[in-house]
């Protein structure tokens, strides 16, 4: 008996369609709540600015549709370099070898390969394993399956060199051999101030040919980790791959065969709509090139995510998980052929094997169990991040072309332009995280004062006195004040005077001791009559502002004539014989840098 066809299930169809006025008044009722002026629009009280000057509002419809993006693997390559994305094989899974033994280094790089990874990514050459010491860290490696990606500065050369040779030795063949010969000599003389001869990649792509080993690498991490915007960072690296570009075919390669040896690596971070973006929109900055260069067909920009090290932390490097989770997530959505997920441990030391394993199994889980490689352009359609992305590749574009017409990226970073560029970007970001307007868990945030250490042997120190860029982390003002105070004689020590019930001074003094603490700061709270017993100088008074106007100015006297050299006050309440305030949005470094000196910590 013939069934009748089923209707589709309308999930919404019992209820009205909301209208943005109606979000915007029910906003409106809780922004008052807030004490938000009645007459303040809604969508703008909820909209903050990106570091790019990208304004990010609450809300987003289809008016805010960016123009069409095309389909994966056809330009402007949005939403994917390729027509299939991961979707047969899943993303190349990339993990890092900077140790210099040799041994280990083979240990570890057969336990990841065994164990999940796809690809290595080698460091040789300063601070890294020495490149006669490739064969013996790639003992067992099958050159013909697990492509090799070399990074060796100034020694790319004879790293490549060495690497053709050991294949050659091993009888792989050439036109079987994937991965990059790594050459950046412009992101090179950022990192370590050498020169950066452009002439190299010719001889590299000679050395390559027949080979399906790409040339040069157009790193975005060294401006990223210079404190770059992600806008700066595909800007620059734009202007990098242009000049990359540029050498290679000046030595008589057709441009379309250029664009093939060339690659691109960008930093995710914990911002995770941020970083889906940014890969969105760098494949469809270098279309934008690659069409201008009269090339509109073949494959997009071919795209190294690497987990950031800027935002990662050596205090509480656990927290390090949750970001590096974040950023792979971020990465595979955003379309990344290769990821690299950093060791949640990696810029304490030399990662061990129990964080080697939690990087791997952070892609494996991602990859494998949450099949996010199944779906192409997983972002694609939101309106947000279409409209973000669109952003984006503008606001990089604009950085792009400034570049070029300072005579390409070369001569932008000799003369100190891009310094500058970057270096405007990374003073507000610092002055966010200083505020603690960018929180940092773990750190800023939430720090535990009686944590153990994490030890790891040390990795060799890198050359940087002569680099033209800085390499930071944004946790690292916050972890030097921790390190002062646990090299103190004593644990440096607050009194938290606390006024009236429970109920009133409960909210400040933890805020207060929330402060303190990213400092490595031990707080004792009590009653005022208690200060002198707790053998500190430094006191802070946490109540609530009715409780401040009937006892803040008498407990500031007792507690100044008991000896406090330095007193605090938790809220913004003007109070006679207070030193300063403690708030949200106050200068956190500001104040522990302060509390730091009244108490003698060097």
């Amino acid at each position: 008996m013939p069934t009748e066809p089923q209707k589709p299930l309308a999930l919404a169809a019992d209820f009205p369609a909301p209208t943005r006025d109606e979000w915007r008044a029910l906003v409106s009722a809780v922004l008052a709540k807030s004490g938000v002026p009645a007459d303040t629009d809604p969508e703008d009280a909820l909209t903050y600015t990106t570091y790019d000057g990208i304004r990010i509002r609450p809300l987003y419809t289809a008016a805010d549709v960016a123009p069409l993006v095309g389909v994966p693997g056809e330009p402007p390559f949005v939403r994917g370099a390729t027509p299939d994305g991961g979707v047969a094989t899943g993303w190349d899974v990339r993990t890092r070898h900077a140790d210099p033994d040799p041994a280990r280094t083979n240990a570890a790089v057969l336990e990841d390969l065994e164990r999940g990874a796809t690809s290595l990514w080698v460091d040789l050459g300063d601070g890294g394993l020495a490149i006669d010491d490739l064969p013996a860290a790639l003992d067992g490696v099958y050159l013909d399956l697990a492509p090799i990606v070399l990074e060796a500065g100034q020694d790319t050369e004879r790293a490549a060199t060495a690497l053709l040779a050991l294949a050659g030795q091993r009888g792989v063949d050439a036109a079987e051999l994937r991965g990059s010969l790594g050459a950046d000599p412009i992101g090179t003389r950022a990192r370590t101030g050498s020169p950066a001869d452009l002439a190299l990649l010719s001889t590299l792509r000679e050395l390559a040919a027949g080979t399906g080993l790409r040339v040069a690498e157009a790193d975005g991490t060294v401006f990223h980790d210079a404190g770059a915007t992600d806008a700066q960072e595909i800007g620059l690296a734009t202007a990098v791959g242009v000049a990359y570009l540029r050498a290679l075919t000046d030595g008589g390669l057709p441009v379309a065969d250029a664009l093939d040896l060339i690659g691109f690596r960008f930093a995710v971070t914990a911002e995770q709509f941020g970083s889906i973006a940014k890969l969105r929109a760098a494949r469809r900055v270098w279309a934008r090139v690659a069409s201008l260069s009269g090339v509109s067909e073949g494959r997009g920009q071919y795209q190294h995510a690497v987990t950031s090290s800027a935002m990662l932390t050596k205090r509480d490097p656990w927290v390090n998980m949750l970001r590096t989770t974040i950023g792979c997530f971020a990465a595979a959505v955003g379309g990344a052929d290769a990821i690299t997920v950093a060791p949640f441990d990696s810029v304490i030391g030399r990662s061990d094997a129990f964080a080697r394993r939690i990087a791997r199994n952070t892609q494996s889980v991602l990859h494998d169990e949450s099949s996010l490689a199944r779906v192409l352009d997983a972002g694609g359609g939101s309106w947000f991040v279409e409209s973000l992305t669109s952003s984006l590749a503008e606001a990089a574009w604009a950085v792009f072309t400034d570049v070029e017409k300072q005579g390409g990226a070369l001569a932008a970073l000799d003369d100190g332009s891009i310094a500058a560029l970057i270096a405007s970007a990374r003073e507000r970001r610092d002055d966010d995280i200083a505020h603690r307007r960018a929180p940092i868990t773990g750190v800023s945030e939430f720090a535990f004062v009686g944590e153990a250490p994490v030890g790891r042997d040390p990795l060799p120190i890198r050359d940087e006195s002569s680099a033209l860029l800085p390499s930071i982390r944004y946790a690292q003002a916050y972890e030097a004040l921790r390190d002062r105070a646990d090299a103190a004689p004593q644990r440096p020590k607050v009194f938290l005077a606390t006024l009236g019930p429970v109920t009133a001074h409960s909210a400040r003094q933890g805020f207060a001791a929330n402060l303190f603490q990213a400092a490595g700061i031990d707080c004792v709270s009590g009653p005022v009559g208690e200060f002198a017993a707790a053998g500190t100088p430094v006191a802070c008074l946490c109540s609530s502002d009715k409780v401040y106007a009937d006892e803040a100015a008498p407990a500031a006297a007792a507690l100044k004539q008991a000896g406090a050299a330095q007193l605090w006050l938790a809220g913004k309440a003007a109070v006679e014989g207070v030193d300063g305030t403690l708030f949200a949005g106050c200068d956190a470094l500001a104040v522990l840098r302060s509390t730091f000196e009244t108490l003698g910590v060097n």
